[in-house]
């Protein structure tokens, strides 16, 4: 017999997972509602479909069908080529009215306004914004909610050492430092460092709350309308799940700020009490005392005791070492190789999947400093090749003499200073 294949997604497969742990009854429905980030009335259907359907009843039901409130695809381009050629001036509502009087068309006034704003005829003006007001926001109810997630660069070891950041993750429903962790800076891979190592001991949390620093977010002006450009960081959470949350200014998350002050008072001298003074013994003393120790003090309890922190999934945990790696796209030349940062690979002749010229190969590199290529979902193998001799440089080469130009006798009549006036003469006369 047959078995039906079920096409999910990575979403899905997340939904899957929380539905069946409230078939259960390992969580109710109000705790699965805040780990999907849906209404509790949504998270009983889900419910109900998976408990008759099965997997089958995650996917929706409208998905691959077209939309009933189209827009015919004719009236569309007819609409466009009127307003650029008449109304290309015009407002969407003047326009409108213009189509519908003069040209007859059965037309929504908020079709002609996505109609203009998408082929670019029209630009929406900015609302304006009102003064700044700030206020207390709630905490969230429980414990992996959300996490507030920044860096803070200091002398750590006062002289003792260098400038080094200390990554820290504080959560919002107990101000307390989940995980601490020093490190060189606060870069792509130092950060996928810290959170592979946090998912790994606690789960995947809902949301992470963070500033605007370029390691997660793309502050280009093109990035705004470009959903498609995402940081590396932005990928991981994207394929994670974690919905990822943009500070507009430090006092928003506040909660991950304010503990640094603390940070630089108590850790530094408690580092410098205990002799501390490498990056690694730092680590070992956060992770075993210090950050304990914090939360016992300055902690506070949780509205609700339940960990909304998700497990990872089969997939997710055989792909971690693949999910929080640098990924670079390159091109694979005539012959097989392929170019990295000033290195030279040979693809093998035996692959999973057969490469192509001038082919897109996706490479990954991990935290633990291996290189991996990736084709259409599968790992291909390849090999280092030495390094190409250099070019001979600073050769003086020998180079022929110039000619010399040929200089006129001091008699000759080029050099007179009338010899042209005096040859005209002779003629004439």
């Amino acid at each position: 017999m047959e078995q039906e294949i079920i096409g999910m997604t990575q979403k899905d497969l997340n939904r899957y997972q929380v539905i069946k742990n409230l078939v259960a009854k390992l969580i109710n429905g109000t705790e699965a509602a805040k780990q999907l980030s849906l209404s509790v009335r949504q998270i009983k259907r889900l419910k109900n479909r998976v408990t008759k359907e099965g997997a089958k009843g995650i996917p929706h039901r409208s998905r691959g069908r077209e939309s009933n409130n189209k827009t015919d695809p004719n009236l569309w381009n007819e609409a466009k080529e009127l307003i650029q050629t008449n109304y290309p001036d015009f407002g969407p509502t003047f326009a409108h009215e213009k189509l519908v009087e003069i040209h007859k068309l059965e037309i929504g006034q908020g079709t002609t306004r996505n109609i203009m704003i998408r082929e670019n005829i029209w630009t929406p003006k900015k609302r304006k914004k009102n003064k700044q007001y700030r206020c207390q926001r709630e905490r969230k109810a429980s414990f992996g909610e959300m996490i507030q997630f920044d860096g803070c660069y200091h002398f750590w070891f006062e002289d003792r050492g260098e400038e080094y950041c200390l990554l820290s993750g504080i959560d919002d429903a107990t101000s307390k430092p989940v995980k601490l962790k020093l490190g060189e800076s606060e870069s792509v891979l130092d950060v996928f460092a810290y959170w592979k190592k946090y998912i790994e001991q606690y789960g995947k949390p809902v949301s992470i709350y963070l500033d605007k620093y370029s390691t997660y977010k793309i502050n280009h002006k093109n990035a705004k309308d470009n959903h498609e450009l995402l940081t590396q960081f932005q990928r991981v959470c994207n394929d994670l799940d974690i919905k990822l949350i943009t500070a507009h200014s430090p006092q928003a998350k506040g909660r991950v700020e304010r503990p640094f002050l603390t940070f630089q008072d108590r850790l530094v001298k408690d580092m410098r009490l205990q002799n501390i003074s490498t990056i690694e013994e730092a680590n070992e003393f956060l992770e075993n005392f210090w950050a304990k120790d914090y939360a016992q003090r300055f902690g506070v309890w949780p509205k609700s005791k339940v960990d909304l922190h998700r497990k990872l999934t089969a997939k997710e945990l055989a792909n971690l070492d693949a999910i929080f790696s640098v990924q670079s796209i390159r091109q694979i030349n005539n012959d097989f190789t392929v170019r990295f940062k000033n290195h030279w690979y040979q693809l093998a002749k035996e692959q999973p999947v057969r490469p192509r010229r001038k082919e897109k190969v996706l490479i990954e590199e991990r935290l633990d400093g291996t290189l991996a290529m990736r084709l259409r979902g599968k790992y291909l193998n390849f090999k280092s090749l030495p390094a190409k001799p250099e070019k001979i440089k600073d050769i003086s080469f020998a180079r022929p003499a110039k000619s010399k130009a040929h200089t006129p006798a001091a008699n000759h009549p080029w050099r007179g200073k009338f010899a042209k006036l005096e040859r005209y003469e002779r003629v004439f006369s």
